[in-house]
């Protein structure tokens, strides 16, 4: 059954939650890290720069379930996919903080593949200010829409650096046998394609699969630990096309060239030498993620393709 164009600016949220120390040191280990400043709590913690994630799930589901209802059947939305991931760090988050998140469907497209949702989900302090942002593309694989392509707003586009193709030698990144299920636990994910056999043989996969996110996550802890002098708060955006599944165990490759000062590009290679992550960008320092204006205002209304 089509997606109706209509489900564009449908909200879910928010959703309120407190970073807590336990749940940043549990996110960083489920990721094998092993730097002091994740872990140290006679200092400010430091949080992993993909644990925006975790806070965002509940608002992600929401918001599927409230648009997939009565649209599409089970066969449909198990085909849906984690396609592109874009996230602005506008300062790091303090453990112990009340935060809250919403989502929102902002732009919604007919790609050959399918139907291609644009969702963005917003973290705020209590205060009400924004702590981070991020555009999140999901493809309905063999679904249409129903009307005219719809955006409520344009999504910033990708930084240069997202253009070039990273190759040469790589840094190995070790998926053990385990993983989905200690990240599904840890980061307080549950998507059973990730944990449970039956239902991800049910969907047409070959086994269960890594998370795209904990994919991610692995690949900016390689960033983090051999581009950034181990200094995870000078992440202020990333990004990445989430393009292969991930079996369990595998060894990855991380390839990353830098494309001036503030910014690299990344790409994540399996075995085989097929991309799990392509597309992918790191930018640090001030940047664009600082410019809370910017956000939203310029670039194309649906993620890149």
């Amino acid at each position: 059954m089509p997606l109706p164009a209509s489900l564009v600016g449908a909200v879910s949220g928010p959703f309120h939650y407190t970073a807590d120390a336990r749940w940043l040191m549990a996110y960083a280990a489920a990721l094998g890290e092993r730097a002091p400043c994740y872990f140290d709590t006679r200092q400010p913690l430091a949080h992993h720069p993909l644990f925006p994630v975790c806070l965002e799930w509940d608002a992600i589901v929401a918001l599927r379930e409230s648009t997939e209802a009565g649209a599409m059947t089970a066969a449909e939305k198990a085909a849906a996919v984690h396609a592109e991931h874009d996230l602005h760090l506008l300062r790091p988050l303090r453990a112990g903080e009340r935060l809250q998140v919403t989502a929102t469907a902002i732009a919604l497209e007919a790609r050959r593949p399918g139907a291609y949702l644009v969702k963005r989900i917003d973290t705020r302090d209590a205060a009400g200010e924004l702590v981070t942002r991020t555009y999140q593309g999901t493809l309905y694989r063999g679904v249409a829409i129903d009307g005219a392509p719809r955006a409520l707003e344009a999504a910033p586009a990708w930084p240069v650096a997202a253009d070039q193709a990273p190759d040469g030698p790589g840094h190995a990144i070790e998926v053990p046998a385990g993983l989905a299920h200690v990240y599904t636990e840890c980061a307080r994910i549950w998507n059973p394609i990730h944990s449970d056999l039956a239902h991800a043989l049910a969907a047409g996969l070959p086994d269960i699969i890594l998370h795209g996110t904990a994919t991610l996550a692995l690949a900016l802890s390689t960033v983090v630990a051999t581009r950034l002098q181990g200094t995870p708060a000078r992440v202020t955006r990333l990004g990445c096309r989430m393009s292969g599944m991930v079996r369990l165990p595998s060894t990855l490759t991380l390839h990353a060239v830098e494309c001036g000062p503030d910014a690299l590009s990344f790409a994540v290679r399996d075995v085989h030498g097929a991309p799990v992550l392509s597309r992918g960008f790191v930018t640090c320092g001030p940047g664009s993620a600082s410019k809370v204006a910017a956000l939203g205002g310029q670039g194309s209304a649906i993620a890149p393709t």
